[in-house]
């Protein structure tokens, strides 16, 4: 009797259930990884991947977002050419040099964090040696204040408003992360100033390019950053025991889990309640009513995953609930520019 030849595998038969799984998660992880989310996977090699990793692309949408509606409240905007080319340049200063160059200080003065919090991340994990990244804080600063110049000759600004936001931008960034200042040693002076960063700045910059940059607009969204305070402690929930080990004062550290998330809430619904009651102060009755029913998901949201299980369900809760946010922050640009301020 003649045996049977072994069985080896077809390499036209349709992968097993499990590999199809497996396939999808590494390449889950590996775009996490380049966005610079957590849940990211070691192992990437390509110097360019690491630089972007640094410089988190998920991070750059707030404040893109963030000039879109200064151009709003402005009144100013018009569809033209020209116009688009210089709201283009504004969010590409916004989002990848500014925003590139802040989380790229702050990873090197975060990586010991890092290593207990992300060890993925391209520093401790020594995917990238620290002068690389040094080199790279630089480049960024350069250019942003090179393209914020830039903007105001193209603007004819006589003061130049956009670039003196991106050197106070700059200024904002070091101290948040670096020594003696490092402002993410208090938490209150931290979360206001990641919300000051991802709303105030880019909006008062989208304004000044297209119209003139004034105190309310300026008081307007500094208020309204209170609210983006609320979002930057859900960033807190992410590195809580690290944090506690090296003794930064976050908000879920000094008032534990589950009160840092109700304070967390209160500032995202109460501020932008509050914004909503300025635009009807100004007879922007619509818009203000549109504000309030888009802070309703919001509210559902937070009940639905952050209260409940703020440490599980924090990027969960973000991706469903920050959409609102950041519509509510162009209706308040759009009535801004219909009223005129």
């Amino acid at each position: 009797m003649s045996e049977s030849p072994p069985l080896t595998p077809n390499p036209n038969s349709p992968p097993a259930p499990e590999e199809v799984v497996n396939a999808a998660a590494n390449r889950s992880a590996k775009t996490r990884q380049l966005l610079g989310m957590k849940g990211a996977a070691l192992g990437e090699t390509s110097i360019w991947k690491l630089r972007l990793q640094l410089m988190k692309p998920i991070t750059w949408i707030p404040l893109i977002w963030g000039v879109v509606c200064g151009a709003a409240s402005s009144g100013e905007y018009t569809w033209t050419l020209e116009n688009v080319l210089k709201a283009a340049t504004c969010m590409l200063l916004a989002g990848p040099l500014m925003a590139g160059y802040t989380q790229t200080v702050n990873e090197y003065y975060d990586r010991e964090i890092d290593a207990v919090n992300e060890p993925y991340r391209p520093i401790p994990s020594g995917a990238i040696s620290v002068p690389q990244v040094i080199t790279q804080i630089l480049v960024l600063l350069i250019s942003g204040i090179a393209v914020a110049f830039a903007l105001d000759v193209w603007a004819g600004h006589h003061v130049l408003s956009i670039t003196m936001l991106a050197l106070l931008g700059t200024v904002v960034a070091y101290i948040y992360s670096a020594p003696p200042l490092k402002l993410k040693q208090n938490g209150w002076l931290s979360s206001y100033a990641l919300g000051a960063s991802y709303i105030a700045l880019p909006w008062c910059t989208g304004h000044a390019l297209f119209g003139e940059l004034n105190w309310k607009i300026v008081v307007i969204t500094v208020v309204y950053s209170l609210a983006g305070l609320g979002i930057a402690i859900v960033n807190d929930f992410k590195s809580v025991e690290g944090d506690r080990q090296f003794g930064l004062k976050s908000i879920p550290v000094m008032f534990g889990v589950t009160t840092a998330a109700w304070i967390s809430a209160a500032m995202i619904d109460v501020f932008q309640a509050a914004i909503a009651v300025y635009l009807i102060s100004i007879h922007e009755n619509l818009y203000a009513a549109i504000l309030l029913l888009l802070v309703i998901p919001q509210i559902t949201f937070q009940d639905m995953y952050f209260l409940r299980d703020p440490l599980n369900n924090d990027v969960k809760y973000q991706a469903s609930a920050q959409p609102f946010l950041v519509l509510g922050m162009l209706v308040v640009g759009l009535a801004l520019g219909h009223a005129g301020i």
